[in-house]
């Protein structure tokens, strides 16, 4: 399967959709593989 194109701001909104919906930021900024500092910046 080829690698997909994704858009830094398409994964921002996908991570803050989650967020807000409830999603624990911990579990989120594993699964973006981001760190705790990025994501509240």
């Amino acid at each position: 399967m080829p690698w997909q194109e994704c858009n830094v701001m398409d994964e921002h909104l996908k991570f803050v959709a989650r967020l807000l919906d409830g999603e624990k930021m911990a579990a989120l900024c594993r699964e973006f593989g981001i760190s705790r500092k990025t994501a509240t910046s």
